[in-house]
């Protein structure tokens, strides 16, 4: 049709070359748009063959066959074919199986034996953080989800305070000109000028258009990238020299016959002011400056930080139901088989970003920020921690994880945290509040490694279940997995809570277990000072009583020599 067309004269020649060039500026600079069409086929590249070549062979053969039945046989055929294919790669998942296999074997696995410590415990939970976010702000402004990054050497809460999208025309024409930075260990985050950062962004989650931080990354993929990467989830963060940077986690997915999700490094987006230049570069090559996983090492700011999507993190937790082998997930095996915990009631799901302390655990991991998944049994009602899976937060191509079940330690699971609080407080009206995040907190009490969870009470919006809000000072619970006991503690006092933990358990650990380190607080330089004056004075008191007795002993001694 083309090819008569074509043919039919000079205008007619001259007209499809024009098309063919409006077509190719358009593939060029809409790209953002039908990407998402071309990672699609990507994700399921193997699929799409099958299938194209079971059609191509069944038709070729129906329309060469002289027989009506051949060619009813060869339709059956096909649909049933498509039919099984249907099936058993979607209702039953058996596709998604496949590929949470090829995540399994991907990993660079590796078992530790210890436990690591917790440190720089943050205390608000993310959803709280978000909602007291949102009330420092106006009715023309945003703000993004919080992320716990390390900015200054220090855990912050980040967002950008950025236009709103219920108003179309502030995303089209204003910038992102603030970022809250707030910190992660305090109860009371505040949102005032000093944690209100001036920074401008002409490139936004909020922004309308080619300004769109998805459009802009895309825009900058080039042609491969375009089949095997997309954009993720939006950072804020200080780079090497000091200045703000919007870091995007990028996601690359990886393989042939079952792709599936890696991390694919990061695209860094400087701060700056919307000109003219600006705008070019955007529409025709977009924005960012991208830094592969190899490269991130060379980066400081980015080594040890949060930057990992977290959809490759879960798939990376969950496929370690494999460890028994590729047949234990299924019906008639499961002697591994673990799932992520998801608490229908909870503000946020696992993974739970912590800052963990490996310096004890005599393997070579760096302390800092880690994705943390307390894994469970499959089934429903089977609630212990099967696993503790730490997964660098900055992408390092490595899984730790412990083996709570083979230990037999019998420890119980984020599910059973939430009833273990409530019934500790029947007072509470847990119609209006709940328990919330529970993130582990392991600390080295009374001579070993123990393990608790750390969970918040937050306030349910009666009119809306899904908002949760938070106290500046809200009741912080630590539950004992081992113990199941429950012990409150003060969230503005966080130098006392192991000593809170021990004046209530010890006793229990004592019974249990025998003799144990009695806990200890380390006194200061003035209640030192303190004991050694006592000390003095107690010696000094001790010789005048002693001369006392002396010089009385004598008067004695005397009376009986004279008599």
């Amino acid at each position: 049709m083309i090819k008569n067309y074509w043919n039919k004269g000079a205008k007619q020649k001259k007209r499809l070359i024009i098309l063919f060039i409006i077509l190719i500026v358009l593939l060029f600079f809409f790209r953002d748009n039908y990407q998402p069409a071309l990672l699609f086929i990507r994700k399921y590249i193997f699929i799409f063959l099958i299938c194209f070549t079971v059609i191509f062979f069944g038709f070729r053969g129906l329309l060469k066959s002289s027989s009506f039945l051949k060619k009813i046989l060869s339709v059956l055929l096909m649909v049933v074919f498509f039919g099984v294919i249907y099936f058993i790669g979607f209702p039953y998942k058996m596709y998604d199986y496949m590929r949470l296999y090829s995540v399994f074997n991907d990993l660079n696995r590796i078992e530790i034996v210890e436990l690591p410590l917790t440190q720089n415990e943050r205390i608000q939970p993310l959803r709280n953080v978000f909602s007291m976010a949102n009330e420092s702000v106006g009715e023309t402004k945003d703000v993004s989800l919080p992320k716990l990054v390390r900015v200054d050497g220090q855990n912050k809460w980040t967002m950008a305070i950025q236009p709103t999208e219920k108003y179309v025309w502030q995303g089209i024409k204003d910038n992102t000109e603030e970022v809250f930075s707030v910190s992660s260990t305090t109860p009371f985050p505040r949102f005032s000028s000093e944690n209100r950062i001036p920074v401008t962004f002409s490139i936004g989650e909020s922004l309308k258009f080619s300004r769109n931080t998805y459009n802009a990354v895309v825009q900058r993929f080039n042609p491969w990238m375009l089949f095997n990467y997309e954009p993720s989830e939006t950072f804020y963060m200080k780079n090497d020299k000091g200045d703000w940077v919007e870091v995007v986690s990028l996601i690359k997915w990886k393989g042939f016959f079952f792709p599936h999700p890696t991390f694919g490094g990061v695209m860094v987006i400087e701060n700056g002011e919307h000109d003219i230049k600006d705008y070019f570069e955007r529409i025709i090559i977009g924005k960012g400056t991208y830094i592969s996983p190899k490269e991130i090492k060379n980066h400081k700011y980015l080594t040890k930080q949060n930057t990992l999507a977290q959809k490759v993190s879960r798939l990376q937790a969950e496929s370690l139901k494999f460890l028994s082998g590729f047949y234990d997930p299924l019906p008639w095996n499961k002697k591994s088989a673990v799932k992520i915990p998801n608490l229908p009631n909870d503000q946020n799901q696992q993974p739970f970003v912590t800052d963990f302390n490996f310096s004890e655990t005599k393997i070579d991991a760096d302390n800092g920020l880690y994705h943390w998944f307390g894994l469970e049994p499959i089934s429903e009602e089977r609630t212990s921690l099967a696993f503790s899976v730490f997964i660098p937060a900055d992408g390092t191509d490595v899984l730790y994880f412990y083996d709570h079940a083979s230990k037999k330690q019998g420890y119980a699971g984020v599910s059973a945290m939430p009833l273990k609080v409530k019934e500790s407080k029947k007072e509470y009206d847990w119609n209006s509040n709940t328990p919330v995040e529970f993130r582990p907190y392991i600390k080295n009490i009374a001579g070993r490694n123990r393990m608790f969870f750390m969970g918040t009470i937050s306030t349910i919006n009666a009119n809306n279940p899904g908002q949760f809000d938070g106290a500046a000072t809200p009741d912080l619970a630590l539950v004992d997995s081992e113990y199941r006991d429950v012990v409150w503690i003060n969230a503005k006092k966080p130098s006392t809570w192991d000593e809170e933990v021990y004046n209530q358990l010890n006793e229990a650990w004592r019974t249990s277990e025998g003799k144990n380190v009695y806990f200890e607080k380390e006194k200061t330089v003035l209640e030192k000072n303190q004991q050694i004056l006592d000390s003095i004075k107690l010696i000094s008191k001790q010789e005048k009583d002693n001369l006392a007795i002396e010089r009385l002993q004598n008067k004695i001694d005397s009376i009986k020599f004279n008599q």
